[in-house]
């Protein structure tokens, strides 16, 4: 078998014309251009498209931007490519050109299950060539068949090289497999992923709708809560909706965040994705406990008494308290003796997590000594793998023990909150929300830098919602060095999150086609889009989502591109559709025009509960804020106008009385609130959100965009009722308004 392939057709966003060809033919120009001090703009945009780097984009007003040169070429060095010259652009692109053909197998290849594929293989040109596929888990082995296409062979450094194309078998089971190519002396091996042409888990969802409960978990307490709602408390709010019919509870992010106090309060910039946050540990629930000495016991109990009060605080939640007294606690019980059954499975624990688990304990241990700002976390000779880190994991051995046993008690509380959520009745159980990215100084900021883009951040470009843009401080995904760890990292996430899932929320799900990249020191408007390989990022979502049995929802919302959500639904994942923001041209979308698979809910996190929407108190925080660019009185009578257009269609729907909320009516604010519910129930929409602030008549929004913690306590805000008092979660059983709510939302669906 000989390696001779019909040249493939460009990609989207590879260079179509080779370096030789038009491009070369700029040349003069190009070096005009440069003599002038700058390069030349058609190579340079050449270059861009060759990485996937978006050029332009639509602005907030609806029309196309040019993205400054400036900003490509630090984009462009971001990926480790060099483009300040014209010199090197073409260097580059002539590189862009052959780096297919320097490497014998692709970086990873990602494939749709019973689908025709085939895979590249170069060698040297007229050498034989043999691939093979090694299936998961060591459960055989098969053989790819080499096509017979002609291609010219390519001269890479001095070298002939030929291109031999291989089909894979259509009927390759699901799962991670590895491609081997030989060929002479030559070996070399990928990564093969065959994923589920369409995710099938929200199937049943078809022929039963089903409805949940959205919360923030942190703010979620019960009388037995240490200041802060907890995996306990999880389970038990997952026992009550599930008994009333509820399907699934989704919970905020519940990823790590600093091994120590102080720690970050929004739950969208965590640490780690991978590993959760031990602050969640309900400490009366670890087995150890009943075997302290009553000295210890008795130490565990005055922890408990000295946060105890804050549990009854109705204006702040205080994380760093509450964090500080457990895990002093947990210090304790870590070193009581476990029991052979209890070590074997903390042992267990351990093994599956791997080398991962294993660096995030190793990072944690050293972070609690040392500020996120430290010199070290940025000096390559302290890096994961260099002698001076594996000396500091061989010194900190016991606290690296401690916060991979942390970790062990998170993992079976969540089983157990999983388990206690199906035994009441619900098909989904707990739906985990999965954050964009992580903090610059976060544990996978260090541990992952292989495959992160460390130079710039995530953000989003200028909109009608904020005309600045927006900087989120994460750094992004590296596509082609995520392809070349054969999306490891990216599978290790998502299987840790779904071990003890019914579902994931996927925040921002189209950062997996996109990502609005800013440079450092940039402003946030000035950035650009880079496009991630959505075929395979999509792809291993469905299969993890498979494997686990669970439901995937996108948060789809903001600016995409209009093909993307009839991509995700033909793959088998639901969209998000918020009440408030559903229109059709200035009127609300009547119920029956949402779509099928999608979540959809009156609100969401990012705004008030829906009765502090009613009564406009976001538009006089941000006014008492200084966010608004126009007068109150102005802001308000838009929002007066848009409300006035929902409440319409309720009384057109027969939810209201005549007359209307906001004309007089005597319908109340909580029947108010329930008729929008009932609206949702009148949609095709398979699932159905009803949010824990609103079935208890909460009015203080958790977030408010555009603001810091000194101007407003963003997801600090515990449970409370309409009267600003704590709501507790062993009220809920005999809170009427949480029962009508629910028990109007399931005789709806439910009839």
């Amino acid at each position: 078998m000989t390696a001779s392939d019909q040249q493939h057709a460009p990609r989207p966003g590879m260079p179509v014309d080779p370096p030789n060809g038009p491009a070369g033919a700029r040349g003069s120009a190009a070096q005009d251009a440069e003599a002038r001090g700058a390069v030349d703009s058609h190579l340079l945009q050449q270059l861009a498209d060759a990485h996937g780097v978006g050029t332009s984009f639509q602005g907030w007003d609806g029309l196309p931007h040019a993205v400054a040169e400036e900003t490509l070429i630090k984009v462009l060095a971001a990926l480790g490519v060099q483009a300040h010259t014209n010199q090197q652009i073409q260097a580059a692109l002539a590189e862009a050109e052959l780096a297919p053909w320097r490497r014998m197998l692709p970086p990873a290849v990602v494939i749709q299950q019973g689908e025709p594929a085939q895979v590249p293989v170069h060698v040297q040109e007229g050498a034989m060539a043999d691939l093979t596929i090694t299936l998961e888990g060591g459960a055989g082995s098969r053989k790819a068949v080499q096509q017979d296409v002609l291609t010219q062979p390519r001269d890479v450094d001095g070298v002939s090289v030929g291109r031999a194309t291989f089909a894979l078998p259509q009927d390759l089971p699901l799962g991670w497999h590895t491609l081997h190519a030989e060929s002479e002396s030559t070996s070399a091996s990928t990564t093969l992923v065959v994923v589920p042409a369409k995710l099938e888990t929200a199937k049943a969802l078809e022929k039963r709708r089903g409805w949940g409960l959205a919360t923030q978990l942190y703010s979620v307490r019960s009388k037995r809560s240490w200041g802060i709602g907890d995996f306990a408390d999880l389970a038990d709010l997952a026992a009550l909706s599930g008994a009333r019919g509820a399907d699934y509870v989704l919970v905020n992010p519940l990823h790590a965040a600093e091994p120590v106090p102080p720690v970050q309060p929004s739950p969208y910039s965590p640490s780690t994705r991978r590993f959760f946050n031990p602050l969640y540990i309900r400490i009366e629930a670890i087995p150890e406990l009943a075997y302290l000495k009553p000295r210890k016991r008795a130490l565990v109990e005055r922890l408990h008494e000295e946060v105890a009060g804050l549990n009854k605080d109705a204006n702040r939640l205080d994380r760093d308290a509450v964090y500080a007294a457990k895990l002093q606690a947990l210090e304790l019980l870590y070193h009581t003796r476990r029991s052979p059954a209890r070590q074997a499975a903390f042992d267990d624990f351990c093994r599956i997590s791997g080398s991962g688990l294993d660096d995030f304990a190793l990072w944690s241990a050293i972070r609690e000594d040392l500020a996120p700002d430290d010199p070290l976390w940025k000096d390559p000779a302290c890096a994961l793998g260099t002698p001076e880190a594996e000396a500091l994991r061989e010194k900190l051995a016991d606290r690296i023990g401690f916060h991979r046993w942390l970790q062990w008690i998170c993992d079976e509380q969540l089983e157990d909150a999983q388990r206690t959520a199906l035994r009441s009745g619900m098909r989904l159980g707990v739906v985990h929300d999965l954050a964009v990215g992580v903090d610059h100084s976060s544990a996978d900021a260090w541990t992952l830098h292989d495959v992160l883009a460390p130079a710039t951040s995530v953000g989003a470009p200028p909109d009608m919602y904020n005309q600045q843009g927006q900087d989120w401080g994460q750094p992004p995904w590296h596509p082609a060095r995520l392809a070349e760890a054969g999306y490891a990292p990216f599978r290790n996430m998502l299987a840790t999150v779904l071990r003890h899932a019914g579902g994931i929320r996927v925040d921002h799900i189209l950062g997996l086609f996109r990502l609005w990249w800013i440079p450092v020191g940039n402003a946030p408007g000035d950035g650009a889009y880079v496009r991630y390989d959505h075929e395979a990022l999509i792809g291993i979502l469905a299969l993890e989502a498979h494997r686990a049995g669970a439901v995937v929802i996108g948060e789809d919302l903001g600016t995409f591109e209009p093909w993307v959500r009839d991509y995700l639904a033909a793959r088998g994942i639901m969209g998000t559709s918020i009440l408030w923001f559903e229109y059709d041209g200035d009127s609300p979308l009547a119920p029956e025009k949402y779509r099928t698979q999608a979540l959809a809910s009156v609100n969401t996190h990012d705004l008030p509960p829906t009765a502090g929407y009613l009564a406009g108190d976001h538009v006089a925080l941000r006014s008492r804020l200084g966010l608004l660019e126009r007068s109150e009185a102005e802001e308000r009578a838009e929002h007066n106008a848009s409300l006035e257009k929902m409440l319409a269609l309720l009384r057109e729907r027969g939810y209201l009385p005549d007359g209307g909320a906001g004309g007089g009516s005597s319908a109340s604010e909580e029947q108010t609130i329930e008729a929008l519910h009932l609206l949702l129930t009148q949609t095709p929409s398979v699932l159905l959100g009803v949010a824990l602030v609103d079935a208890v008549g909460e009015r203080r929004v958790q977030n408010q965009p555009g603001t810091t913690e000194a101007l407003y306590p963003n997801w600090q805000v515990p449970l409370g009722g309409p009267d600003g008092r704590p709501v507790f979660l062993d009220d809920l059983p005999a809170n009427a308004r949480f029962n009508t709510l629910l028990a109007a939302v399931e005789e709806a669906l439910h009839p």
